[in-house]
């Protein structure tokens, strides 16, 4: 059976104006167009579904039985085509995303809420990770697409640079290197250390500007979060060497930051897979974050 969905519109347009004319009128076609669609339609079931006359149409018994079934069916296609454009419009959908912490804590939460305000039914889950966790979700699927440390290359991830970031030293107000507005690398030299582990993206471009400029200091803390590193310079264990986008400090702490220099960079990039194309809710997540990490300054 070859049943079109042209010709179940046409006729329940016709069962509910009772006239192949004014049916022709409302949906655009000729009257003999529509009475040619009623016709193949009852050809294609073997059954007469309208008795005409030369004033009126009227539906058969057999007739009001389909409009009862299809008109359902109809309203329901409608309901589920609407769904898939309101999708496609990028009006709809789940999103998660994962972003090492650094980046978590500045950059996604204004992300977050300018999602809410531009696309109302999109629901974007974050996932705040180390670097190795974000990478490996957005291989395995689990989230949409990540935000990380670069540079970063894979034959099976595509990166996007969305902003680049530098360096500061943390200390006490009452540390020596508090009284200068920018610190050059080699004044770390014999300094105790408390700094982020590892498992950061920073750590490793630390490490290699720090062997660069021939810095010798001890590292006598390594810590996962930068809200326990700046607890413990506070203590007077040390001080630390962070990227900018891990500030502010606490309010009513007593530390400061100053910039290292020369300024080594660090940057910010989208991960996604290459084989997995993002949903159109993803896609406007994708362009949201560009968006919003595109004014680095605006996030210090």
């Amino acid at each position: 059976m070859n049943v079109t969905l042209r010709q179940l519109r046409v006729f329940i347009e016709v069962a509910r104006l009772a006239s192949f004319s004014r049916a022709g009128d409302q949906i655009g076609l000729t009257q003999s167009a529509v009475s040619r669609c009623v016709r193949e339609l009852e050809a294609e079931i073997g059954v007469r579904l309208v008795d005409r006359t030369t004033r009126e149409v009227q539906l058969t018994d057999v007739g009001a039985n389909l409009i009862a079934s299809i008109s359902r069916l109809i309203s329901d296609l409608d309901d589920a085509l609407r769904e898939i454009r309101e999708i496609g419009e990028q009006r709809r959908g789940r999103v998660v995303v994962a972003a090492s912490p650094t980046v978590a804590c500045r950059l996604m939460p204004q992300v977050v809420a300018d999602c809410g305000r531009q696309f109302p039914y999109v629901t974007l889950g974050l996932r705040d990770d180390v670097q190795s966790d974000v990478v490996h979700k957005v291989r395995s699927g689990e989230v949409d697409f990540g935000v990380i440390i670069g540079p970063f290359a894979a034959d099976d991830l595509e990166t996007e640079a969305l902003t680049t970031d530098s360096f500061c030293v943390v200390v006490r107000r009452d540390h020596e290197l508090a009284r200068r507005e920018q610190v050059g690398w080699r004044e770390l030299d014999g300094e105790r250390l408390v700094m982020l582990d590892y498992a950061s993206g920073s750590r490793p471009l630390i490490d290699a500007v720090m062997s660069e400029h021939g810095v010798r200091a001890p590292v006598v803390q390594e810590l996962g979060h930068s809200a326990t590193v700046f607890g413990l310079v506070e203590a007077g264990v040390g001080i630390s060497v962070l990227p900018w986008l891990a500030l502010p400090v606490p309010a009513g702490s007593s530390l400061v930051a100053r910039a290292l220099v020369p300024r080594a960079k660090r940057t910010v990039e989208l991960v996604r897979r290459r084989d997995r194309s993002l949903s159109p809710a993803a896609e406007a997540v994708w362009a949201l974050i560009r968006q919003v990490g595109g004014h680095p300054e605006e996030l210090r």
